[in-house]
């Protein structure tokens, strides 16, 4: 396996644990201090590894643009989820990850528009966008972290 997939293995799997040791309304708990909750943190690193690996290589994203436009950039949760959609982020955790796993090692990240993060750093290519990925999942999963020490 790739490096850089065995780190999202890791991310990934940290935060199935998360999503599975906590109850529904813990999920969508927002502590004082904070203007998200775990599951929101969750589901916002599916929906961006979709925009930056896909959507920057001009390709269709493999999961909907209503989940992507629910949990993008500069979203908040504008409710509680349920446990359907618990469910769903749960499976989409393991799917996006094989998909772009199996995508990469059939060559058809050929393309990429350059982006530069809000953090200035500039995505060029399908593997720094792929670095950059495991680094900003890992802030989130740190979110989370100190999330679930107040629910």
């Amino acid at each position: 396996m790739n490096p850089v997939f065995e780190v999202q293995k890791t991310i990934r799997e940290i935060l199935l644990k998360v999503l599975d040791s906590h109850s529904l309304e813990q999920l969508n708990k927002i502590p004082q201090g904070f203007n998200n909750n775990i599951v929101w943190n969750i589901a916002h690193c599916v929906a961006s590894q979709q925009a930056l690996v896909y959507k920057l290589s001009g390709l269709p994203v493999t999961i909907s643009e209503d989940f992507i436009a629910k949990y993008r950039k500069d979203t908040k949760p504008e409710g509680d989820v349920s446990q359907a959609e618990v469910d769903e982020i749960r499976e989409l955790l393991s799917t996006t990850l094989k998909q772009v796993e199996n995508d990469f090692a059939a060559g058809i990240f050929v393309n990429y528009n350059e982006y530069t993060t809000s953090l200035g750093y500039t995505l060029k290519n399908i593997n720094g966008a792929l670095d950059f990925n495991n680094y900003h999942e890992g802030v989130h999963t740190g979110v989370v972290m100190s999330i679930r020490k107040f629910v």
